[in-house]
C-alpha cells in the first residue's frame, strides 16, 4: 500500500521548472526516493543513490560522469559528497541547460548549505516532513498520532509492527546514520539518551544545563550533541516570540522531537491506550500540531511566546496584517485560559484559535475559536 502525496510531487515539478537543482530534504524512511521514482517515471531520467558503492564509484569523476546526461538527474543521500556542489554549479550554468537535477538529502538545510554556496541563487530547497493528516485522512487522526508520519511505520499492519519498526529506525539511526552524517561521534549511547531525555520533555524550552547535570556530560557536549539531531532533522528547535515588549520574556527556544511516533518508540509506548494514560501526551500533541502548521506555513514565521510570570502561548504566527495565536489543547471541549487572556492582550492578536482534536469548530470568546485540527486550511 502507498499513500499518494501528489501535492508534494507538483510542488517538485514547480520547483524544477523554476530552478535548474532543487534540494528535497527530510530524514531517511519519509518517502524521498519514492517521490523521485515517480518524477522518474513522468519523463527521462537518471538515478545515482550514494549509499550503493557502484554509483559512489560512478560520482567519483562527477563531470564525467554527469555532463553527458539529459533530463532529470537525481542524486540520492546527496550530504555524503559535498565536493559535488562545485561540479553542479558548472552544470547548471550551461545554456541550453541540458538536465535538471533532484538532489534527496537527510540534512538540514542549513547542513547542506554550507556544502552548497557554490549554487547560490541556482538551488531550491523542499523539506519533506511526515505523512499529513490531510494524506491519510482525519478519520485516522489517532492511528497517526500514536504511530507518527514515517510511511513504513503508519503503514505496518499492526501496533506492534509499527513500535517496532521505529525501534529499529532510532537503532539503526544511532548506530549508522548519524555516523555516516557526522562522522565519528564520540558516544553513540549519549546521542540516544538525550534524544530520549527530550522525548519525556517533548515541547519544554531548552535548558542545557539542567539536561548536562542530569545526563552527567558537559553544556558543550550536550549542545553539540543536540545540533547533531537538529541536523539530521530528527528534532526541532522553535524560537521565541520576541516583540517588543516590557515584559520579560522567556528566550531560549522550544525543543521537539519532530516525529510523534519517535516521541512514543523512545518511551515504550505501543499504541493509543497507552499513550492516553501518559504524561507526554499533550506535549506529542502539540508537537503533531506543530509540524502539521509547518508544512502549510513554512518554519520562519512561526514562534512561541512565554513570560516568566508564566503566560504562555503555545505558537505565533507572524504574517500577513498580524500575528495569529494557536493554542494547542488535548480535549474534549477546550475553554478560555488566563493565559489566553494575556496573550491575546499583550500580542495583539488578530486572531486566536485553540487546535483540538474533536469535530466541531465554536467560538469560545471574542476573537478565540476552538478549531479541529482538519479545519486547519481554512484559517490558513
Amino acid at each position: 500500500m502507498q499513500i499518494p502525496r501528489s501535492g508534494l510531487v507538483t510542488a517538485l515539478q514547480r520547483l524544477l521548472r523554476a530552478s535548474p537543482v532543487v534540494a528535497l530534504l527530510g530524514p531517511r524512511q519519509a518517502g524521498k526516493t519514492t517521490l523521485a521514482r515517480q518524477l522518474l517515471d513522468e519523463r527521462p531520467g537518471d538515478r545515482f543513490d550514494l549509499e550503493d558503492p557502484r554509483d559512489a564509484q560512478r560520482l567519483s569523476q562527477p563531470m564525467t560522469a554527469l555532463e553527458h546526461l539529459r533530463g532529470l538527474v537525481v542524486i540520492d543521500e546527496v550530504q555524503r559528497a559535498p565536493d559535488l556542489f562545485p561540479v553542479l554549479r558548472v552544470l547548471a550554468d550551461r545554456r541550453p541547460l541540458r538536465a535538471r537535477f533532484l538532489l534527496l538529502g537527510s540534512a538540514s538545510p542549513e547542513l547542506l548549505r554550507q556544502s552548497s554556496e557554490s549554487l547560490a541563487g541556482r538551488i531550491r530547497f523542499l523539506e519533506l516532513g511526515g505523512l499529513s493528516l490531510a494524506e491519510v485522512g482525519p478519520a485516522n487522526l489517532r492511528r497517526r498520532l500514536v504511530r507518527g508520519g514515517f510511511p513504513p511505520s503508519y503503514l505496518a499492519r499492526t501496533d506492534r509492527d509499527s513500535f517496532g519498526w521505529r525501534e529499529d529506525f532510532v537503532r539503526t539511526f544511532i548506530e549508522r546514520d548519524l555516523v555516516a552524517l557526522a562522522g565519528r561521534v564520540r558516544s553513540p549511547a549519549h546521542v540516544r539518551r538525550l534524544w530520549t531525555m527530550l522525548a519525556h520533555r517533548q515541547s519544554q524550552v531548552w535548558n542545557g544545563a539542567a539536561l548536562a547535570s542530569a545526563l552527567g556530560e558537559s553544556y558543550p557536549t550536550v549542545k553539540s550533541h543536540l545540533e547533531l539531531l537538529c541536523g539530521a532533522l530528527m528534532v526541532r528547535q522553535l524560537p521565541p516570540y520576541l516583540p517588543n515588549a516590557e515584559k520579560r520574556l522567556v528566550k531560549s527556544p522550544k525543543v521537539f522531537v519532530r516525529d510523534c511516533g519517535l516521541v512514543h518508540a523512545l518511551l515504550g509506548i505501543r499504541d493509543f491506550r497507552e499513550l492516553e494514560g501518559h504524561p507526554v501526551l499533550g506535549a506529542s500533541w502539540e508537537g503533531f500540531v506543530l509540524e502539521e502548521l509547518i508544512q502549510r506555513v513554512g518554519d520562519r514565521h512561526l514562534a512561541f511566546w512565554s513570560t516568566h510570570a508564566g503566560a504562555e502561548l503555545d505558537f505565533v504566527l507572524s504574517q500577513g496584517r498580524g500575528p495569529i495565536g494557536f493554542e494547542v489543547k488535548w480535549s474534549d471541549a477546550p475553554k478560555m485560559t488566563k493565559s489566553m487572556h494575556v496573550a491575546k492582550s499583550d500580542l495583539g492578536l488578530r486572531r486566536l484559535f485553540v487546535v483540538y482534536p474533536g469535530p466541531t469548530r465554536y467560538v469560545i470568546a471574542d476573537g478565540v475559536e476552538a478549531l479541529p485540527i482538519s479545519d486547519l486550511d481554512d484559517v490558513l
